[in-house]
């Protein structure tokens, strides 16, 4: 490693493709729905379970692979888990019943759970923090392409292939990602091999779980559905009896078996104002950001006609911006050298940039809530690029910031609890954003003169309401669901735009100019934290 620097890189481009994969899989579902009822004879409970075990196993793992990275081995884990998830993309693709594809979706949840929390932990371990900058930038950029790409290759696929292709595609991608880990990932684990907190993971895995299975059924159901406010209540309650836990544990991790047992969730992190917020403000970019990839495509599709490939084409505008934030963010953030090769500050703090990055897509945003029912692609493109530009200055920042107080030597359980709070926020988000669309779509829908199941139908969705006027061939009925739909779309932008707004003063009040830095690998004896990567030790030997 230490002979080849680029080889790092390579080993990063590698888990990026895992990443890409992973995210691919999060949208090209949503395409694919539709012929797997007719398929697999899928009922409405069928296909909501379909998607929802991804997402409730995704949750309720999270943390512990973090924890098993850390103890095992980031590279081994990492393995396990994509060969996981390449056996049940195969598993998916040719499942011939609904049972089996749940459970085939299950273990990709599994699978997932691990590659999203140790592609960040890598970081800290490989990168010194003038890299990270790039390194952040270079996951980040992994995760959002997944989102615009998605329609665009399933829509391909559903075109000229049967359903299971979009689960199929994922195996050769994982493969090679398989192949490039194996060679270029050196392995790295934490120096010590403390006790596992058994408990810890029990009720993380439990108060995960119902938390996000909660919010689901709120976001499908309704808010007035007892079951699902009975459900996030008590993942609530689960998740208040860990922090009691791990608090208790921390204070008494000396006594415990001699200092062997260690907290799953290193509750001092919330001490450092980087990982708070940072966190904090890369979960509230989620939330927003889902906001759109959830309405969008719904408004490209059933108000302006196109389909699910043409609308994900109509969101690459955005990942431009994005790449043009990211590049520009990084040079910014990146210290300067001079010809001597001194070091000099950064031309913008990260406190600046996620400032700055905010405040463009809140413009943005709210550019985007003037949209009407016939307003051009170009308009669309256009704001969607300023939103691009903003996320791409501001998400690597934040993340960077939470990053940079992990030491390498927990950088798999702390890069977990990064991811499973962003999943968490991501849920809530798509919840409460459809919750706001929703309700004030049916409110403007205008459904005079239909019978009431007739109107309940044409209520329940858009995409339901224009099936609605299609069926009853009415111009009237389609106008309004379009317009109800847009009027609905704009005020949960709005929403989006008040996030991003209220995140950029967030930023500005309580995240430190800087990303800490604290993540200098942590090992035993100044024994180096990866082969071939020098430990402190060693680099106060060599007078680095």
């Amino acid at each position: 490693m230490a002979e080849n620097p680029a080889r790092k890189w390579w080993a990063l481009v590698a888990i990026a493709a895992s990443v890409l994969v992973v995210g691919l899989d999060l949208t090209v579902l949503n395409l694919a729905l539709p012929t797997i009822a007719t398929d697999l004879h899928a009922s409405t409970s069928d296909l909501q379970w379909i998607s929802d075990s991804y997402s409730l196993v995704l949750a309720a793992v999270m943390l512990p692979a973090g924890l098993l990275g850390d103890r095992l081995g980031r590279k081994k884990v990492l393995l396990v888990a994509l060969v996981l998830f390449g056996a049940a993309s195969a598993a998916c693709a040719y499942a011939t019943g609904t049972g089996e594809l749940i459970a085939a979706r299950a273990v990709l949840g599994i699978g997932a759970a691990a590659i999203f929390p140790l592609s960040l932990s890598v970081i800290p371990v490989l990168f010194a923090p003038e890299e990270r900058q790039k390194a952040i930038a270079l996951m980040a950029s992994a995760t959002f392409i997944s989102f615009p790409i998605g329609p665009v290759v399933g829509g391909y696929l559903l075109d000229h292939f049967w359903w299971g292709s979009v689960f199929l595609i994922n195996v050769p991608v994982v493969a090679l990602a398989l192949i490039a880990v194996t060679i270029l990932l050196p392995e790295s684990r934490s120096a010590e091999r403390p006790g596992v907190d058994v408990l810890g993971v029990v009720l993380s895995s439990a108060g995960l779980a119902g938390l996000t299975y909660g919010f689901i059924k709120a976001g499908q159901d309704g808010w007035s559905d007892a079951a699902a406010l009975a459900t996030i209540a008590a993942g609530v309650a689960v998740l208040a009896v860990l922090v009691g836990w791990e608090r208790w544990l921390t204070g008494r991790a000396d006594d415990l078996r001699g200092g062997r047992v260690r907290p799953l969730i290193e509750l001092r992190l919330f001490r450092s104002a980087g990982f708070t917020w940072g966190t904090v403000l890369a979960t509230m970019v989620s939330f927003a950001m889902f906001g759109i990839f959830f309405v969008m495509p719904q408004y490209f599709q059933e108000v302006r006609g196109a389909d699910a490939m043409g609308s994900g084409l109509r969101l690459l505008p955005m990942v431009g911006g994005m790449i043009i934030g990211m590049i520009g963010g990084t040079r910014l953030a990146s210290p300067r050298k001079t010809a001597g090769g001194i070091a000099r500050a950064p031309l913008a703090s990260a406190k600046l940039l996620v400032t700055v990055g905010f405040t463009i897509m809140a413009v943005a945003l709210a550019a985007g809530a003037s949209t009407s029912a016939s307003s051009g692609t170009g308009f669309a493109a256009a704001w969607f690029a300023v939103f691009g530009l903003g996320l791409g200055m501001a998400m690597p920042q934040a993340m960077n910031a939470a990053i940079g107080a992990l030491s390498a030597e927990r950088s798999g359980a702390g890069s977990a609890l990064i991811s499973a709070l962003r999943q968490v926020g991501a849920t809530i988000g798509v919840a409460i954003l459809g919750t706001v669309l929703g309700s004030v779509y049916s409110s403007h829908l205008t459904v005079t003169g239909l019978p009431a199941a007739v109107a309940d139908a044409a209520k329940n969705s858009v995409a339901a309401g224009v099936a609605v006027a299609h069926q009853l061939n009415s111009a009237a009925l389609l106008g309004s669901v379009r317009n109800a739909f847009v009027t609905g779309m704009d005020t949960m932008l709005w929403v989006c735009a008040g996030i991003a707004l209220v995140s950029a003063v967030l930023a500005v009040i309580f995240l430190p100019r800087r990303a800490e830095g604290a993540a200098e690998p942590v090992v035993a004896a100044g024994a180096p934290a990866v082969p071939g990567v020098p430990g402190p030790a060693e680099k106060a030997e060599r007078g680095a």
